[in-house]
């Protein structure tokens, strides 16, 4: 008898061994018919008659995830509004462009150079000169109300104060108005109230520049009536304030577009080489004396944001690189008559390319190319006054100045709980600053009530009286 341990049951068939895949024949019909395979073989078979296996997705499966998806969606940023406040600013910039207007750093001229320089213009006290006040705090002031707080700092020197000077020694205001643009109106007036009610009048004139001849406006007979010796209009001629300078005879003077930018650009820089003084754009208005800044040249920061991005920080979107490209503005400016700044300009005006229409290429991007000649030749640089000094609309939405074309918030409160009212929190920054610069929004009105109205305009016509 043998051992089970050592039976091992035989096959009812020989095992196909000339192939990998086994197929296990069931018994022969009676009537002969291909040999069929198991259900296992078949499984693994790849029988072209028998798709694949694939997901599909129904109609109404989609139907029913977007619809709640998209709400889902929906509300998260609805919530992220409610706890975060979205700083967006988005440029794109023309590598080659790039690399041929702004990275190269030309040599300057030598406009600074001794032989060159006007007798009108004292190098030694006027560059390096010192100086009573100090215009840059070397910091962003991004946060809070630094800003404000830094300009409270500059102060005006009463023992400077002259009752009254000749018309050629006064400091001269130069403003500009297109009139083939748009008519001179009330709308427009309001900067030239803001001047006559801040700046001090025995010392200073203003002088409204034109391409055509505005003398017969009633609004500005009225102002030359009363200011004889403090106002003034004047036609602008391109070609003859160009003289003696690196444009003198260039096409490129009778540049101009239709948001007048580029000539715009070209004007301020003429009229202030021919006359110096200060630049203000007639979008402005003046919030007090300009006096203590006048011991510098300067231009304006553009505002306090960076260029492209933010990182997410602390429920706060925090912008982490500067607008590197036009960080610069020129709405309020001031430079002395002759001043090498200027021909410096000019000669960079005269050897770059033509400005491009609606642009500022002769206005941020000039400003940045002449900084940057400057200090590469060891030479101070003009001033930069902070973005709110003159431009405080252009800053976060924590601590800009609020729209002047809305009206007061329904809290009465501007920001950090500071108030509205005359006395409060916004008025107090306001008599701070310099200025308010308004973008060439001509076509939208200051709301009756609003804070534009209550604590500037008013004040205005309260101070002047009936013009």
């Amino acid at each position: 008898m043998v051992s089970s341990n050592g039976y091992e049951r035989l096959p009812m068939y020989a095992p196909l061994t000339t192939h990998r895949r086994r197929f296990l024949f069931l018994p022969l019909p009676t009537t002969f018919s291909k040999p069929r395979l198991t259900s296992t073989h078949r499984s693994r078979s790849r029988s072209p008659t028998r798709p694949k296996s694939r997901f599909h997705l129904r109609p109404r499966s989609l139907f029913t995830i977007l619809k709640y998806l998209i709400p889902t969606i929906v509300s998260i940023i609805l919530l992220g509004f409610y706890f975060y406040e979205p700083h967006i600013e988005i440029a794109f910039y023309d590598r080659t462009w790039v690399s041929k207007e702004i990275e190269p750093v030309s040599p300057l001229s030598g406009c600074f150079h001794e032989s060159r320089v006007s007798r009108n213009y004292n190098v030694s006290r006027h560059v390096y000169g010192p100086k009573r006040t100090e215009v840059q705090a070397g910091m962003s002031m991004r946060m809070g109300l630094d800003c404000y707080d830094f300009a409270g700092t500059i102060t005006a020197d009463s023992s400077r104060r002259t009752i009254d000077v000749a018309l050629e020694d006064r400091t001269h205001f130069h403003t500009y108005w297109r009139s083939d643009l748009a008519p001179f109106g009330p709308r427009q007036e309001w900067m030239l109230k803001s001047f006559f009610a801040t700046q001090h009048l025995p010392t200073s004139r203003l002088i409204l520049w034109s391409n055509g001849d505005l003398s017969s406006n009633e609004i500005l007979q009225s102002y030359l009536r009363r200011y004889p010796n403090e106002f003034a209009l004047k036609i602008v001629k391109i070609p003859t304030l160009a003289r003696g300078t690196s444009m003198e005879g260039s096409p490129l003077l009778s540049r101009k577009d239709a948001k007048a930018w580029v000539d715009g650009d070209l004007i301020r820089l003429l009229l202030l080489w021919n006359f110096g003084g200060v630049w203000v754009d007639m979008d402005s208005l003046l919030t007090r004396d300009l006096e203590p800044l006048l011991e510098h040249e300067f231009v304006s920061q553009w505002d306090c944001y960076g260029v492209s991005f933010y990182l997410l920080l602390v429920r706060k979107l925090t912008k982490v690189s500067d607008k590197i490209y036009r960080p610069l503005n020129g709405a309020l400016m001031r430079f002395r008559k002759h001043s090498p700044y200027l021909c410096e300009a000019f000669h960079i005006m005269a050897t770059s390319q033509p400005p491009r229409s609606d642009s500022t290429d002769w206005g941020a991007l000039l400003y940045l190319k002449l900084w940057r000649r400057l200090i590469a030749a060891s030479i101070p640089p003009f001033k930069i006054l902070p973005f709110c000094f003159s431009d405080g609309r252009s800053c976060r939405l924590d601590n800009r100045l609020p729209d002047p074309f809305l009206p007061d918030h329904k809290t009465g409160k501007w920001t950090m709980g500071l108030g509205l009212e005359e006395g409060g929190g916004l008025d107090d920054a306001l008599h701070k600053v310099f200025g308010v610069h308004l973008h060439n929004q001509w076509e939208k009105p200051y709301p009756a009530g609003g804070w534009v109205e209550r604590l500037l305009l008013k004040r205005y016509d309260a101070k002047l009286g009936s013009t």
